[in-house]
């Protein structure tokens, strides 16, 4: 395909997103990643509840996690996210155990910017099942699925300075850092936090 004709292909998908069509789950070898549905609240409450200390330990980058989690607000997250995913508005996604429903991890391709296209990549890790390589192996896979089946041209990372284990994952997934930007955030406390971009093209 030229360029040019790739760049048409690009526009129409700009034009018309829900026309794009691509699948809503996708395996590796040991995770299937899919969209929230209906239904999942209990679980990912289940998730983020074993791994809130983590995720307070960036409230800057992760202010969601501030609140105190629910149920209801588990389940009303996935509604919404099965929503956004079929509207093409955003792309939630659930990291599970291959074969069972149990969820190691959440994360997604958020923002598009269908002109280009580009997407800002995030996730958490649930707490029990950190350490196995599981983050990466999922996060490697969405990258694949941004660039094959989204038709990314771009995805970045947004990491807090401070949170090593974010910033090594970036590294070994292959994003290059293009810079630092002092100042960016803020805490609930007032303290101002540094931020790493890291990014991943075509």
């Amino acid at each position: 395909m030229s360029p040019t004709s790739a760049h048409a292909s690009y526009l129409t998908i700009v034009m018309q997103p829900i026309l794009f069509d691509f699948p809503e789950a996708f395996n590796t070898e040991r995770l299937t990643i899919r969209s929230p549905r209906p239904g999942d609240g209990p679980k990912l409450f289940e998730a983020t509840v074993e791994t809130l200390n983590e995720l307070r330990q960036f409230p800057a980058s992760l202010p969601w996690a501030m609140e105190s989690p629910s149920i209801e607000n588990s389940e009303a997250f996935c509604r919404n996210g099965y929503a956004n995913f079929a509207a093409r508005r955003d792309f939630p996604l659930l990291m599970l155990l291959r074969g069972t429903d149990t969820i190691v991890g959440s994360g997604g391709l958020h923002n598009p910017r269908w002109s280009i296209p580009a997407f800002e990549i995030g996730w958490w890790g649930r707490t029990p099942y950190l350490g196995r390589g599981l983050i990466t192996e999922g996060i490697e896979a969405m990258l694949g699925f941004a660039f094959s089946s989204l038709k990314a041209r771009r995805v970045e990372a947004f990491s807090d300075d401070l949170n090593q284990a974010s910033c090594r994952l970036c590294e070994r997934v292959g994003m290059k850092l293009e810079g630092v930007l002092r100042n960016a955030r803020v805490d609930p406390d007032g303290t101002l936090r540094t931020t790493r971009v890291y990014s991943k093209i075509s």
